[in-house]
């Protein structure tokens, strides 16, 4: 038979429903939406977790030192590091200042060096892009589970160590801006930018507090940030390593913590992409596709054996087959992916692509499945059994 042929037979089995295409096209499209949409699910909420750590600033760990013996210098830097933080920078407590329109108001400071402005600057886009994404699903970098790398820092927004950076909160008290001129008894000084610092849980110092840039050199700082994601434990190492040697003593070592102590320091979110339950899911796609392409067959060994009876050769029979499991589970598929495309684009808080190229792959391999049984069925049945069909039908 030529192929043509061939494929006119078989669209005519599906439209005639002597294929009864209806029912395979209806199992296999319930079943590929389900576990392409059960995997989206999983990923997706791994990605808002991931993103809701990001947006509380749980991806800054800081090493904390009794006696200010870290080296501010040695902490900008360490973003130049081989798999080093994305922005760092040190910090420490300073005098209170007070606004001249609020003589009786104090407010205190802390003086910090060009990297914590940085941080700071990051921090404050990470939030807002956190809190954009969880709307509309646009692409960001807050779940990079798969890739495992970290920010640029030629990435990083532009951070004005000109004057001293406030939160939002206290800017609103003060009706303070980008650009004010705030008028203290230290002199005037300029406001070069307003950072986010929201009560959700990470260390609450910055929230009230003026933040001045100074020398990292001038003196030593008593905290050390640093900014990574995804974290790892190299991070540590690096930490340490801004100690200033020969200043603390065994009761006033540095400790590494980390900036928001509401969520667990143990996190990975490479670990629980890679051990996810739902990572077994296109295996069992698999397994329900060669289910339903061995039924289809089953249903009709009667007519596959009269056929050959007849003088259909095994081959034809074998691409009329084929095209029809293609044509049902193809159109089946044609269903599953714009619907799992527009769950991953509305809900994923991160890279939608991504994450619709993981869920679709459970559809992917129950058309494989379906096929190869379907293809191993057909040629199971023989023309040698068709009275014994026929007796038992």
């Amino acid at each position: 038979m030529r192929l043509s042929s061939i494929v006119s037979e078989a669209v005519r089995n599906i439209t005639s429903g002597a294929s009864r295409t209806i029912i395979w096209f209806l199992a296999l499209a319930v079943a590929s939406t389900l576990f392409g949409g059960f995997e989206a699910l999983t990923i997706i909420g791994q990605e808002s977790t991931a993103a809701a750590r990001i947006e509380s600033a749980a991806d800054v760990t800081t090493i904390v030192s009794p006696v200010s013996a870290i080296d501010g210098a040695v902490c900008d830097r360490l973003t130049e590091a081989q798999g080093g933080p994305s922005a760092s920078g040190a910090m420490r407590e300073s005098e209170q200042i007070t606004p001249r329109s609020t003589p009786g108001r104090s407010i205190g400071s802390y003086e910090v060096t060009a990297g914590m402005i940085r941080l700071l600057a990051l921090s404050s886009v990470s939030s807002a892009s956190a809190a954009a994404n969880a709307g509309h699903g646009s692409p960001s970098s807050s779940f990079p589970a798969s890739s495992g790398q970290t920010s640029s820092s030629a990435n990083q927004p532009a951070a004005d160590a000109s004057g001293i950076w406030v939160s939002t909160a206290l800017a609103h008290d003060f009706g303070w801006a980008k650009g004010s001129l705030l008028e203290t008894d230290h002199g005037d000084i300029p406001v070069a930018g307003v950072f986010d610092w929201p009560n959700d849980g990470r260390d609450t110092r910055f929230v009230y507090a003026l933040i001045v840039p100074v020398s990292s050199s001038a003196k030593p700082f008593a905290e050390c940030w640093a900014k990574q994601w995804p974290q790892t434990e190299a991070l540590d190492l690096l930490l340490n390593e801004t100690a200033i040697s020969g200043v603390a003593d065994a009761n006033t070592l540095p400790g590494v913590t980390q900036l928001n102590k509401s969520h667990d320091r143990r996190y990975s979110a490479d670990s629980l992409y890679e051990t996810r339950m739902t990572r077994v899911l296109p295996v069992a796609a698999l397994a329900v596709g060669v289910v339903i392409g061995i039924a289809a067959v089953r249903r009709r060994r009667l007519e596959y054996a009269g056929a050959l009876h007849c003088g259909q050769r095994k081959g034809a029979q074998l691409l009329t087959a084929l095209c029809e499991m293609l044509i049902t589970s193809g159109a089946a598929i044609a269903v599953t992916l714009p619907l799992l495309a527009a769950l991953c684009w509305r809900l994923s808080p991160s890279d939608p692509a991504v994450v619709f190229l993981a869920a679709a792959r459970s559809p992917a391999t129950m058309l494989s499945g379906a096929l190869v049984a379907t293809a191993l069925a057909v040629l199971a049945v023989r023309e040698s059994r068709l009275f014994r069909l026929f007796k038992a039908r």
